[in-house]
């Protein structure tokens, strides 16, 4: 999963000639307002037996017992679950280090919820809040969180996950967010992302002056394509994230900052 890179970028001045910015270049803040959440359903099974998170790809099933437990087939190798009759908490691990940790509550109404995360991806966490919409009830017995639910709303995204630099010349493509950084060229060849614990590599496209094509690798394998796309009036860059391994496509828009 990509979080914030920090980009650092040296330019050589020759005398008398004037080198022209992108409509990229700068650096840019997602609006949480303007988010598309996918509409496709997570969803899980919560109960005696253990989790069991269905959509996730590769889904797994582990004790519910807030130990760690391996997992494999994703960006980290364990997952500690620990339930309550109102919240579930899942803790991803990657080698011992905390990735992720993202606590669910029940609403009083009992169909919706309220997700908080914090992703430790990046030099600083990055944290969001979310507002989630049930979709498909949960079996009888089960915890009230089970059963398929969607993001109803992203109701906050902190400024480590929000923000990013970008920078754009002839033959490539700079990204940097929060300690994470590439710096790719558009020949086709994946580049590793500084301060990635989970080793992505990415490839760059550029599809047009205003519109690039990021393709990210886990061990050579295509899980996540982001394209990014400047409007007109170069204020604002629009992003389509596709995840390609569960078919999720979410979108939001970026505004320049000063």
């Amino acid at each position: 999963m990509k979080t914030s890179r920090l980009l650092c970028a040296a330019i050589i001045l020759v005398p008398g000639v004037a080198l022209a910015a992108s409509a990229f270049d700068g650096t840019w803040k997602t609006d949480t307002s303007r988010i598309q959440a996918s509409t496709k359903p997570f969803v899980t099974v919560i109960d005696d037996t253990g989790y069991t998170c269905s959509s996730c790809t590769p889904p797994y099933t582990v004790k519910a017992d807030g130990t760690d437990q391996k997992v494999t087939g994703h960006d980290y190798d364990t997952v500690a679950v620990t339930v309550t009759p109102t919240s579930v908490t899942v803790v991803r691990k990657l080698k011992g280090k905390p990735l992720a940790s993202v606590k669910e509550v029940i609403g009083s109404d009992g169909k919706t919820a309220t997700q908080e995360g914090t992703y430790n991806y990046g030099a600083e966490p990055a944290t969001n809040k979310v507002a989630l919409k049930q979709v498909t009830p949960p079996a009888a017995g089960a915890n009230p969180l089970s059963g398929s639910w969607v993001v109803a709303k992203v109701l906050s995204v902190s400024d480590t996950g929000a923000t990013e630099t970008l920078a754009m010349t002839d033959d490539g493509f700079s990204w940097s967010s929060n300690g994470q950084s590439y710096d790719a060229k558009f020949d086709g060849k994946p580049v590793a992302i500084t301060g990635d614990p989970t080793h992505t590599k990415v490839k760059v496209k550029k599809l047009a002056p205003t519109s690039v094509l990021e393709s990210d690798y886990d061990k050579g394998k295509l899980v996540e394509t982001t394209r990014r796309t400047v409007s007109a009036d170069g204020k604002t860059v629009h992003v389509v994230d596709t995840d390609v391994r569960s078919g999720r496509i979410n979108k939001w828009t970026m505004d320049k900052q000063p």
